[in-house]
């Protein structure tokens, strides 16, 4: 009992500068050529030292050291090689939920970076195998969520100030996840939120415009107006969308209700199909929200990005979207924005 008190004594007494890596993290370095620098906790000096350089090929005698000190709770990376270490865990992204050093701050970095990765990859190439991966990643967000939904405040803070598909598909699903914590805080901390709930919505969230997988770059790309041929096609997306579900195996209802109506508007001026409000679903409310949010609050091609709250206030005066969630959107955006 001593012994596991000391070992967490010198985990907090060095919290500040040091990851403490454990063997879950150990493994996933490279065996012989750990990625970034190692240090060792000498316990007869209290000093932290270097125990190896990143890249450094090791012995099989130091890799079985190495092996029993990280058992033995000694071995810590450097805060300073934050970024390398995000780089690391982003890639093996279950590794958020075994690291109990990370901060809060430093996990939505990872989380980021990983599903932004993930998002480009699908946009790339919107087959199944792919898919998978990225729904992987995802089910480890759920879970990480499901533990304390209002972790996704610090992705909130993470959102990408420039637009490009995956960059988007990344805000939307961040910011949604947010909305949708605020407004059913009651729910959540009441457990009644279940999982497969918070897996399908917050899939429909990250993905529901897949669908611009399909329109070519040079009218993504574009910042001039467009023609009616090539808005065409644009709005022909939420379709394209709904068509790929059936592929991936994707047929959620909450998944669907994100891709096909989520630029339907409660006055009908929406699209494809000009629905009202009695027609359009929760789900579809919000994702048509934060589609719009972050969309005003990137840097596009065609447009310079708008202040948050500006953003948030001309939605609220908006008669095509959910007064409810546009006051939710408010708060959320104005409780970011404040100074700590």
């Amino acid at each position: 009992m001593a012994a596991v008190e000391k070992k967490a004594s010198i985990a907090d007494a060095l919290d500040e500068q040091y990851y403490q890596i454990n063997l879950d993290i150990l493994e996933s370095f490279s065996k012989y050529r750990p990625p970034l620098d190692l240090f060792r906790f000498k316990e007869d000096v209290a000093r932290v030292l270097p125990y190896c350089r990143a890249g450094e090929r090791l012995s099989n005698e130091k890799v079985e050291e190495l092996a029993q000190l990280v058992e033995d709770g000694l071995v810590f990376v450097s805060r300073a090689d934050h970024p390398v270490y995000v780089k690391h865990i982003s890639f093996q992204l279950d590794l958020v939920l075994v690291d109990k050093n990370l901060h809060e701050t430093e996990i939505a970095d990872i989380f980021a970076q990983a599903l932004t990765r993930r998002l480009g990859e699908f946009y790339q190439q919107p087959v199944a195998p792919v898919f998978v991966k990225l729904w992987t990643d995802l089910m480890v967000l759920t879970e990480y969520l499901h533990q304390d939904p209002h972790r996704v405040r610090a992705l909130v803070k993470r959102l990408h100030t420039v637009h490009t598909l995956e960059n988007h598909s990344f805000n939307c699903g961040a910011v949604g996840l947010a909305v949708h914590v605020k407004a059913h805080a009651a729910s959540y901390e009441a457990g009644e939120v279940k999982r497969k709930h918070l897996d399908h919505l917050t899939c429909g969230l990250f993905l529901h415009d897949m669908g611009m997988s399909k329109v070519p770059a040079f009218i993504l790309d574009k910042d001039k107006p467009l023609t009616p041929d090539e808005r065409a096609k644009v709005q022909r997306h939420t379709q394209s969308g709904f068509e790929m579900l059936t592929k991936l195996d994707l047929r959620f209802a909450e998944v669907e209700e994100c891709v096909q109506d989520h630029h339907e508007r409660l006055n009908g001026s929406g699209y494809p199909l000009k629905k009202n409000a009695a027609d359009i679903g929760p789900l579809a409310r919000l994702c048509g929200l934060v589609d719009s949010y972050c969309a005003m609050v990137s840097q596009r091609p065609y447009a310079p990005a708008m202040e948050p709250m500006k953003a948030a206030a001309a939605l609220a005066q908006d008669p095509g979207y959910d007064p409810e969630l546009t006051r939710t959107l408010q708060a959320l955006v104005f409780a970011q924005g404040k100074p700590k």
